[in-house]
């Protein structure tokens, strides 16, 4: 099994993109069938809207191409 503490995530929203800049820092959080991931946004990817993210725990290859809840 390969687990990934560091993850690239795409955001859709057009609001996001335009600021994505100030969103570094905020917090992610992965919803699993019995268990939550928390992650921090530490950086951005490019120039598309995608942003690397740390979990404190490493998620596990279910979450890939699922959604993640931005914490404001």
């Amino acid at each position: 099994m390969q687990y990934s503490r560091e993850c690239l995530i795409q955001f859709n929203h057009e609001d996001l993109l335009a600021h994505e800049g100030k969103i570094i820092g905020q917090k992610v959080i992965w919803k699993g069938k019995n268990k939550r991931h928390i992650g921090k946004i530490v950086g951005l990817h490019g120039k598309n809207g995608v942003v690397r993210v740390k979990f404190k725990k490493a998620v596990p290859g279910q979450a890939l191409g699922t959604l993640v809840e931005l914490i404001i």
